[in-house]
């Protein structure tokens, strides 16, 4: 036989033992992985041969029998102390580990709750300041103070070791993230770009997904871009994203955007772009940003609008004198607010608070600018004592009530694309309805209500009837030919009502590649189930599909519902997550890098809580994570 075929020895197969003879022989232990080891130097052999523990024995401690003979009572009772000797060393040493693995555990925890408050990283020593102090008080036992001070003293707790706790926690968040993100058969992307108050551009992803026990939404990402951001620019980060991280475009069914003409144009638009990688990804422009743009003025009412934002203008921007006097006129006639509020385009109930605002304060407000010495305060003051201007600030009031109202109801986590389009429609019928309320009893116009039973001039114009069936006409133009079937948001919503689906429905989700013979066999099976509708009556719909329908008896019926509840409606989450972002940036006393504001802005908002003790077990927090694979 030649020497090539000749199988290699595996020490780890021959199942060698520990001889207890070895220790009285050689002064040998066995450890608790097994190996022996020398008690005289702590040496290890890798090896558990007699030859090997003899040859070390007689190499490095050939006069321990010359002092300690073999068979000797004194050599047992010195082999007895160093076993003791060495036992106890262990012992001390695995204390020391766990006690400075829980200190490492508390830092870990301090750490998350300070990411959870958008805190600054400094505030975790005045954290542990302050509990040495209430612990200095409350704990009376001198001993037990004592014990415990020490161990909170040893918790790690500068801004440098919390800044790398952060970094620990971001990194496993967003591993279980891509875990469950690449389990998951479809995901809704809500995609925004904003500028933060470093006047940095930021791509916020953020990922709506059924992880196979319920709804998720997390940031997936936040993604710096230099330069200019083009619709080129962020299609590529948003490729280059998926591509780092093991993630498949084709899963995304829901991509949600502003409706900017970088996001959704229909050529050269992300939209588009991305459509054609993921040709089963559908698009929509954000409900709240239509609903706001359908509220938009003009003409007459576009002038009261600017005028009564010129009078809030004057009395709170003039000068800082004028605003005390304002403020202080207030406080002597114990009116209901303090200040008129600014008004703000970018802030979607920004209008309509202002407008409450005035009018609430109206008489302040004249009291105030008859008093004024300035020549532009005529002009206001006419303005505020004219009764169709007024009147048609008291409507403009009323309605961007009712708009606020819409605008709160669409806002939110956990809303889906079928929540929106429900209220959406629901607020169609109410505009229905204020139009013939307006002409009749102003129950839906309060603030016009008051204005024209105090005022005999005050009356509905034809300006605010033009106005209301504008507003109308512009819901049903957005939202009338919506790209997604009522009938199929419908029968998510209720299962077990007579809805029946069109085919050209289940067209449009060619790709689910539902079976309709099937899934009409199974929506018969479900309807006619007492259990199934006593569980959607007492959990309510979502957890109905999640938690009480059988994937295996309802498989058609299963993947349809999953589909369309992993949809975004818009993104909110994105706008709130700018505002988390900000938050961030103006509480940290230091300058903050991209990478290490995405960690804190990923504690801050994520869904999911880290094993703190794994973390420490497995000693990521010794880890540099500049080194990992994983691309943030």
């Amino acid at each position: 036989m030649s020497l090539s075929k000749l199988k290699k020895r595996k020490v780890d197969l021959e199942n060698r033992k520990f001889n207890s003879e070895w220790t009285d022989k050689y002064v040998f232990i066995e450890t608790t992985e097994g190996r022996p080891m020398c008690l005289l130097c702590n040496e290890c052999c890798a090896i558990g041969k007699d030859y090997n523990l003899r040859r070390h024995f007689l190499t490095k401690h050939c006069g321990f029998d010359q002092t300690f003979p073999p068979g000797s009572d004194v050599r047992q009772k010195k082999i007895l102390c160093l076993k003791e000797n060495y036992e106890h060393s262990r012992v001390v040493f695995s204390r020391s580990c766990s006690s400075q693995q829980r200190a490492t555990a508390a830092s870990l925890r301090v750490a998350w709750i300070l990411g959870k408050k958008k805190q600054p990283f400094t505030d975790s020593e005045t954290f542990k300041e302050c509990f040495i102090a209430a612990l200095d008080e409350v704990v009376t036992d001198n001993k037990m103070k004592e014990q415990v001070l020490a161990s909170v003293k040893s918790i790690p707790m500068s801004d440098t070791s919390t800044g790398r706790r952060m970094d620990v926690l971001a990194s496993e968040v967003f591993e279980t993230l891509l875990t469950r993100l690449r389990k998951a058969k479809v995901m809704s992307l809500a995609v925004d770009e904003s500028t933060d108050i470093s006047d940095t551009a930021q791509l916020c992803l953020i990922v709506r997904f059924f992880d196979g026990d319920c709804f998720r939404e997390d940031l997936l990402g936040l993604i710096p871009l230099e330069g200019h951001t083009s619709a080129a620019i962020i299609f590529q980060k948003i490729v280059d994203f998926f591509k780092d991280n093991g993630l498949d475009l084709d899963h995304v069914n829901m991509l949600v955007t502003d409706g900017a003409p970088t996001m959704a144009g229909k050529v050269n638009g992300l939209s588009a772009r991305l459509s054609a990688v993921a040709p089963r990804m559908k698009s929509l422009h954000c409900l709240i940003h239509q609903s706001v743009l359908c509220a938009k003025l003009s003409g007459e009412l576009k002038n009261t609008m600017d005028s009564v934002m010129s009078i809030i203008n004057f009395i709170r921007s003039t000068s800082s004198l004028q605003h005390r006097l304002f403020r202080r006129l207030l406080a002597d006639m114990s009116a209901e607010h303090q200040d008129l509020l600014l008004h703000n385009n970018v802030r979607w109930l920004s209008k309509g608070n202002a407008l409450r605002r005035v009018c609430e304060l109206r008489e302040e407000i004249v009291r105030f600018l008859s008093e004024s010495k300035q020549n532009r305060a005529s002009t206001f003051l006419s303005q505020m004592l004219d009764d169709g201007f007024v009147s048609e600030m008291c409507f403009l009031c009323d309605i961007f009530h009712h708009l606020n109202d819409l605008n709160l109801g669409l806002q939110g986590q956990n809303k889906t694309v079928v929540d929106l389009v429900e209220k959406l429609r629901a607020f169609q019928r109410k505009l229905v309805l204020f139009s013939s309320d307006l002409c009749d009893k102003l129950l839906h116009f309060p603030t016009l209500s008051k204005l024209m039973k105090s005022s005999a001039h005050a009356s509905v114009t034809q300006v605010m009837l033009d106005f209301l069936d504008k507003l109308r006409d512009n819901f049903a133009a957005r939202f009338n030919d919506f790209d997604m079937s009522g009938e199929l948001m419908q029968f998510v919503r209720d299962p077990f009502a007579d809805t029946k689906i069109p085919s050209e429905a289940l067209d449009s989700l060619a790709s689910l590649h539902i079976n309709e013979g099937a899934l009409q066999l199974e929506i018969i099976d479900m309807q006619a189930s007492s259990a199934l509708k006593h569980a959607y009556d007492k959990e309510g719909f979502m957890t109905f599909w999640t938690e009480w329908v059988d994937a295996e008896k309802f498989p058609n019926m299963k993947e349809l519902a999953i589909n369309l509840l992993t949809m975004f409606g818009s993104t909110y989450t994105c706008e709130s997550s700018f505002s988390h972002m900000n938050a961030i940036k103006t509480s940290a006393r230091s300058s903050l890098t991209n990478e290490r504001l995405h960690h804190c802005l990923r504690i801050a908002l994520t869904s999911f809580e880290p094993d703190f003790s794994a973390i420490v077990q497995s000693k990521k927090c010794n880890m540099n994570l500049k080194q990992k694979s994983l691309k943030f």
